[in-house]
């Protein structure tokens, strides 16, 4: 019963995540990504790159936090849902690389997508228990 409550919770978080217009078929091509001005392939790559590293960091970090102020059921449910999204977040950008598959391109787009996927769970998790944070957060 957890899990299924976990996975309708993730359902509904990405119909909305879509329908707000956040994921689109180009990660490296939105207003937000963060390597948008760099002129070669080689120095997207490394942009994105080190990018997804910050990103992924960033996450984690919130992510441990959000554990310190959750219990019970609802720990449950949260790394239920992380360990979703996480299979849904590679399968989406395995998707988009797909696209490019064979190009030079197909690398840059990957990480973008991962980037872009990993910095936008991150707000998600702030908007779920940021109020928790504020009020009981180590």
């Amino acid at each position: 019963m957890k899990i299924k409550r976990a996975v309708t919770a993730l359902c509904v978080v990405i119909a909305i995540t879509i329908s707000a217009g956040r994921i689109h078929a180009q990660h490296m091509n939105v207003p937000d990504a963060p390597c948008r001005t760099d002129a070669t392939t080689l120095d997207m790559f490394n942009c994105f790159s080190t990018a997804l590293d910050k990103s992924d960091s960033d996450l984690n970090r919130l992510y441990q936090r959000v554990q310190t102020v959750v219990s019970g059921d609802e720990l449950v449910d949260l790394k239920a849902a992380q360990r979703l999204w996480i299979k849904f977040r590679d399968a989406n950008c395995d998707a988009e690389h797909e696209l490019y598959d064979g190009g030079t391109a197909a690398p840059v787009v990957k990480l973008a997508c991962l980037e872009a996927m990993t910095r936008h769970r991150t707000e998600e998790l702030k908007v779920m228990y940021g109020w928790r944070l504020e009020k009981w957060g180590r």
